[in-house]
């Protein structure tokens, strides 16, 4: 009787591993084509379209943007993972299709670029893709765990000056959330190490990290504070505005190690998780050392 139960059981567990596996694919599907759609109505839809081209865009921006999609091909495989975690396949499949999940997402952005007229397929970016995606299975295969986390977090940036703020309004947009995703000024990515992890003899706590950060300042144009339309007629030019990167130190917490028997609870750590813990810091700026009590 107790081998016609397991039995049953295991056929019952396929069952639903099928089903889950196939709900978890539908969702991806759906999340992505909705997300590509949107995108192209929202974005490309409103620029000129042109034949197939290369671009290299990797001395712009201070490389902010390549760090970026490091970020977010990184985070979209470690999301993806924890999704597939309920379908029971192996861990080698999971890490696997998650990685390769979190590089497609961003690279069929490429292609979207690649056909627009004003960027093109930027092989810089598909390195980004590859570090993020190759950044999360490293650590699976080595690990089977993510030591070191990305994150990101963001501050809206005010200038008191009328012709920077314009020229803000006019590149990033006017509300935190457009500037959130445009603004490189405002913008800050970690690596986050868990310390426990590497010393795990020691009393240190399981949710302790050391966070090292970086972000920029003064970006008002692509690769210069310089703008002029196709006449040759000066639109922003601003060579006074110094275009430096900053560095920062800083604790931070890792919620995914805080233990809770809540699913909701649980799945609500994991998506802040993606945001670095607002945290006292030390920030290297112009050669010198800056203290902030608070900085996010």
């Amino acid at each position: 009787m107790a081998q016609t139960d397991s039995l049953y059981e295991k056929l019952t567990n396929q069952h639903f591993n099928k089903k889950r596996t196939a709900k978890i694919a539908a969702l991806n599907i759906g999340i992505y084509g909705g997300s590509m759609t949107a995108l192209y109505a929202a974005w490309y839809k409103k620029y000129p379209q042109s034949t197939f081209h290369t671009f290299n865009d990797a001395p712009e921006w201070m490389q902010m943007d390549k760090i970026g999609h490091t970020y977010s091909a990184y985070t979209m495989a470690l999301y993806n993972y924890e999704l597939w975690k309920t379908t029971g396949l192996s861990h080698k499949k999971r890490v696997w299709i998650a990685g390769l999940t979190g590089f497609t997402y961003q690279t069929v952005i490429e292609i979207l670029d690649g056909f627009s007229a004003d960027w093109g397929w930027s092989w810089s970016d598909v390195a980004a893709n590859t570090t993020g995606s190759g950044l999360f299975i490293a650590q699976e295969f080595l690990w089977d765990d993510q030591r070191i986390k990305l994150k990101t977090s963001f501050h809206d940036k005010h200038y008191g000056d009328v012709e920077l703020e314009n020229r803000s309004n006019n590149l990033f947009g006017k509300t935190t959330a457009e500037k959130s995703l445009k603004d490189y000024n405002g913008q800050t990515y970690w690596a986050t190490v868990n310390l426990k992890a590497f010393f795990p003899k020691s009393t240190l706590p399981k949710w302790l990290n050391i966070a090292v950060g970086t972000g920029a300042e003064g970006l008002f144009g692509a690769r210069s504070n310089f703008s002029q339309n196709d006449n040759g007629q000066i639109l922003f030019n601003r060579p006074d505005v110094k275009r430096t990167r900053q560095w920062y130190l800083a604790p931070d917490i890792d919620l995914s190690k805080i233990k809770t028997k809540s699913k909701f609870i649980k799945t609500g750590l994991l998506v802040l998780n993606a945001l670095k813990f607002p945290a006292p810091t030390i920030e290297i700026h112009n050669n010198k050392l800056i203290w902030h009590w608070i900085y996010f």
